[in-house]
């Protein structure tokens, strides 16, 4: 690619050098493309080994107490019932006429007093403003005009708030003492027959129980305690190792296009006419 260009260029050269036209070298700014090459960052996935606590099944032989049932001998003292027959004195109820005074309640009719109250006229004075016209004897001097002269007045009247006796009927309330008919009770004593029971002892068979005290032999029911042998599952700690996915952050290369600013050199003919 590069011998392509060089030659080009050579070519060019020739060509201009047999005709070289008329124009001047100028600097020219362009973008050049480049690939550099970079380094990005990407997750790797790893696996790690970790160590995990686990419980695993042991069996393991303990002795536990046991209770056994054994028989011993005891003795026990019971207690027979015995007949025996035997006179009791015992107290019977007999009933024996008797007088008792009793008081019985009586209803009575009597005349209480209440008071009632009723409405009775009676007669106010109250007093209402009135107006009343009332005369000012006298002369009065009422102003004078422009030239001067004196305005006077006669018999003059005038208003007079006065206080009238007016007499007004109203209602009063009293208390009037009557007589109503009412039930009043009293107590009124009365003898009546009643039967009055009494105790009288009389003799009487009776057949009693008695209890009687034997000692007998028994067999009681002990418990004795004794050790077994039992096997136990219990739970032992172990560690176990694991592997365990993990993210892991790696640099790998990479291309990336960049453009570069480049001064080259050109020559610029001169352009007949206007610039």
């Amino acid at each position: 690619m590069k011998s392509l260009v060089v030659l080009i260029c050579v070519l060019c050269a020739t060509i201009v050098a047999s005709h070289p036209p008329e124009g001047v070298w100028k600097k020219k700014l362009v973008w050049k493309e480049e690939w550099v090459q970079i380094w990005k960052t990407a997750k790797k996935e790893a696996w790690e080994t970790k160590w995990k606590k686990i419980q695993v099944p042991a069996w393991t032989t303990v002795e536990i107490p046991i209770w056994k049932d054994v028989k011993v001998p005891d003795w026990k003292i019971i207690k027979k019932p015995h007949i025996e027959e035997r006179e009791i004195p015992v107290w019977k109820e007999e009933k024996v006429p008797e007088w008792k005074k009793i008081t019985k309640p009586v209803w009575r009719e009597i005349q209480v007093p209440v008071w009632k109250e009723v409405q009775v006229p009676e007669w106010k004075q109250q007093w209402i403003p009135e107006w009343v016209k009332m005369g000012i004897p006298g002369e009065k001097f009422l102003g004078k005009d422009h030239e001067g002269w004196e305005y006077t007045s006669h018999d003059l009247w005038r208003k007079k708030l006065v206080w009238k006796p007016v007499w007004k009927k109203i209602w009063r309330t009293e208390k009037k003492q009557e007589w109503v008919p009412d039930k009043k009770l009293e107590w009124k004593d009365e003898w009546i027959q009643v039967w009055k029971p009494v105790k009288k002892q009389i003799w009487v068979k009776e057949k009693r129980e008695t209890w009687v005290e034997e000692k007998i032999q028994i067999w009681r029911i002990e418990k004795k305690q004794e050790w077994a042998t039992e096997k136990k599952q219990i739970w032992k700690d172990e560690w176990k190792a694991i592997q365990v996915p993990v993210w892991k952050e790696v640099k790998v290369p990479a291309w990336k296009k960049i453009y570069k600013p480049v001064w080259e050199k050109v020559w610029v003919p001169h352009s007949h006419g206007w610039d």
